[in-house]
């Protein structure tokens, strides 16, 4: 059957209009566009998975979020990232908390000295932490997702194989960390990671308190060549990639459906970032011809008892605040007795 004269010229006007909105663009959706800052070069692991995770972001949202990034600290400073996203200076930041000393009682607990063994137990970790006790002191961000690195070691410029060594040396260490190296009897120094090479090179500090892979990473290991292994003093540093609470809000619902899926998902590429960072610092730092030093059990166990102060510390100054330090404590170091193995 033919149709009408009408029809046909209503068809056209149909096709038409489709052409011109394809062509002009009216009509089409607004693309979000997002600042993401991050103090780590784009060329690190760290760095690489960030934009990873942005341009996924992109992906799944076919096009409507573009997320621009900044890495390097080029829009915030390290130690600023969290205010940065709150005051708006960027929309979505990556950081550590301990640079805010004392702004995230909670989150603290799972920078301890608790004993990590596994590169990944850190992370898991702290996501089953997270989740369980959302912390109050998060309330102004929204939280995309949060991460740890592996246990952490003592590097320094001369070797240290007992306790007594320590007595004088300053170590580069933040947070949690500084504690860490004031009952070990050495002088604690906060710097970003991102000027502790010059602080060694120059003999400010004679040492650090970092992962592996920070310490490789870094190019840390051309001036510290001793590493040393004491897992009575495992520590873990927390970072967090975070959005501005506003503008998350204004997304619509299904952007934001997306991205919190993704966020769950990214907790297994985080998991295995953290493995391949340990075993990547552990290879170039051996390959560099720098010596590992593992304390005797004796001296282990003098390490690990010299922390039990920190751990009593916490507890009561966050107990102080109205805070449940036992209980988060204690959550803490049941997850990793039955899963840090």
């Amino acid at each position: 059957m033919k149709r009408s004269f009408a029809a046909q010229c209503l068809t056209a006007i149909v096709c038409l209009s489709c052409c011109f909105f394809a062509l002009t663009g009216y009509g089409a959706e607004k693309v979000i566009n997002l600042r993401l800052a991050y103090y780590m070069p784009s060329t690190t692991l760290q760095g690489q998975t960030v934009d990873a995770w942005a341009a996924e972001v992109g992906k799944r949202t076919n096009g409507r979020v573009k997320i621009k990034t900044y890495p390097g600290a080029t829009l915030i400073p390290a130690t600023q990232i969290y205010d940065g996203v709150t005051k708006e200076v960027a929309d979505i930041g990556y950081g550590i908390f301990a640079y805010v000393k004392g702004r995230f009682p909670m989150m603290e607990v799972i920078d301890l000295p608790l004993g990590y063994k596994t590169p990944y137990a850190a992370t898991m970790l702290v996501n089953a932490y997270y989740k369980k006790f959302k912390p109050k002191e998060l309330d102004d961000v929204k939280v995309l997702y949060v991460e740890a690195h592996g246990p952490g070691i003592l590097s320094t410029r001369k070797p240290v194989n007992k306790l007594e060594d320590l007595k004088g040396m300053k170590i580069r260490a933040h947070g949690i960390s500084a504690l860490i190296a004031s009952a070990l009897g050495a002088s604690p120094v906060g710097l970003p990671v991102t000027e502790v090479y010059e602080a060694l090179s120059k003999g400010v500090v004679d040492g650090v308190l970092q992962d592996w892979g920070g310490v490789y990473n870094y190019n840390l290991g051309d001036v510290v060549k001793n590493h040393i292994v004491c897992p009575g003093i495992a520590f873990t540093t927390t970072f967090h990639l975070v959005m501005n609470k506003d503008k998350w809000n204004s997304l619509p619902p299904d952007i934001q459906a997306i991205i919190d899926k993704l966020d769950e998902e990214w907790i297994e590429r985080l998991k295995k970032k953290w493995i391949d960072w340990e075993a990547m610092g552990k290879t170039g730092l051996q390959k560099k011809g720098n010596k590992v030093i593992t304390l005797s059990k004796e001296e282990n166990a003098l390490w690990a008892e010299k922390m039990k102060p920190v751990l009593d510390n916490y507890v009561k100054v966050t107990k102080a605040k109205g805070l449940p330090a036992d209980e988060a404590l204690k959550f803490c170091q049941d997850y990793l007795k039955a899963n840090d193995k």
